[in-house]
């Protein structure tokens, strides 16, 4: 009888650091050419992604339940991969905020923070990829490097984007409104980093 493979766990984390590069996309598309009309429908492409992700969590928490051996710890594993969820969750929470606090427009300075999205989701993507190759690999701590670097341009513009609001907002549902949203993006950001964060212990600590 031949042998069952074992799983991929590095394969199973790629699909998910995937997902939630492609729905930062979709994100970065919905937010650029804001349509409150489309929004609910353009919003289902990105839930759907989600579910993809609850998927790939599902699959690997099973695998964890019956695998006699990971590549790394046990819980080391979860915690990237609860990371990840966090970062495709926070996004897909993103379009139902939107929807649900009735946002009809998108406030033109956005769109840097709209791109930092987008490329700290990216460059967490590429280290996932890398990660498989930790013991090797050159390219892996430049890589959360870049992560890190966006981040803290993203905590910049965080707070020139609630200054601005606070300064010069009068319509004070306006301010509960885009405080909201720009909470929900630092947030993305953040777990970014934090995912980012915890694959560089990881190669110090499997070193």
């Amino acid at each position: 009888m031949a042998r069952k493979k074992g799983f991929d766990y590095f394969g199973a984390m790629e699909r998910l650091a995937g997902d939630a590069q492609e729905a930062s996309g979709i994100l970065a598309e919905i937010l650029t050419e804001y349509d409150v009309n489309t929004l609910k429908e353009n919003s289902e492409r990105i839930h759907e992604i989600e579910r993809d992700g609850d998927e790939v969590v599902r699959e690997i928490m099973k695998e964890l339940y019956v695998s006699f051996i990971t590549p790394i710890d046990r819980e080391d594993i979860v915690q990237i991969v609860d990371r990840l969820d966090d970062i495709l969750d926070g996004i897909n929470g993103v379009t139902y905020q939107l929807y649900h606090l009735n946002v009809t427009h998108i406030r033109p300075e956005t769109g840097k923070f709209i791109d930092l999205i987008f490329h700290a989701v990216s460059w967490v993507e590429k280290a996932v990829k890398e990660f498989a190759h930790f013991k090797i690999s050159k390219e892996l701590m430049p890589l959360i490097d870049e992560v890190n670097r966006v981040e803290s341009e993203g905590d910049r513009c965080y707070s020139e984007l609630m200054s601005k609001l606070f300064r010069e907002e009068t319509d004070a549902i306006e301010i509960i409104k885009w405080k909201e949203v720009y909470d929900s993006f630092e947030n993305i950001l953040d777990s970014c980093e934090d995912a980012a964060d915890i694959i560089a212990g990881l190669v110090i600590k499997n070193s």
